[in-house]
Formats: C-alpha cells, sequence, structure tokens
C-alpha cells in the first residue's frame, strides 16, 4: 500500500472515529437527518478509496480532462 493511500485510509477511519465517538458521547446526533451525513459519506468514500484504490470522483475528473 502506497504512502498516498494509507494516507487516505487513516484520514477517513479519523473522521468516522469521531463521528462515532461524538455519537456515543452524546454531543453529535447522528438520529437526525443534518450535514453530519454528508460527511459520514465523504469519510467513507475516503477510507474505501484508501483501501481499494478506487475512486469515483477521481474517475469522474479524469473524464473531463483532469490529469
Amino acid at each position: 500500500m502506497s504512502a498516498q493511500r494509507l494516507t487516505m485510509s487513516i484520514a477517513g477511519f479519523f473522521i468516522l472515529l469521531s463521528l462515532g465517538l461524538g455519537h456515543y458521547y452524546g454531543q453529535i446526533d447522528l438520529t437526525k437527518m443534518s450535514w453530519l451525513w454528508f460527511i459520514t459519506f465523504v469519510g467513507l468514500n475516503l477510507f474505501q478509496s484508501g483501501i481499494t484504490g478506487w475512486c469515483l470522483m477521481t474517475n469522474i475528473l479524469r473524464k473531463i480532462g483532469a490529469k
């Protein structure tokens, strides 16, 4: 695993961990619809892309001309 992928995995894990701990200690209520679900989605995708090396956003950006 490359350093970049490991960094993405750790960052995604820390985002999800902080959301989980905030919810567990009652500081964040994830049972209600809020912007925290967007952060959860971003954290999951960051973690997944770090593990697998595949990122949908990267593929979309490459198709529209980014290098």
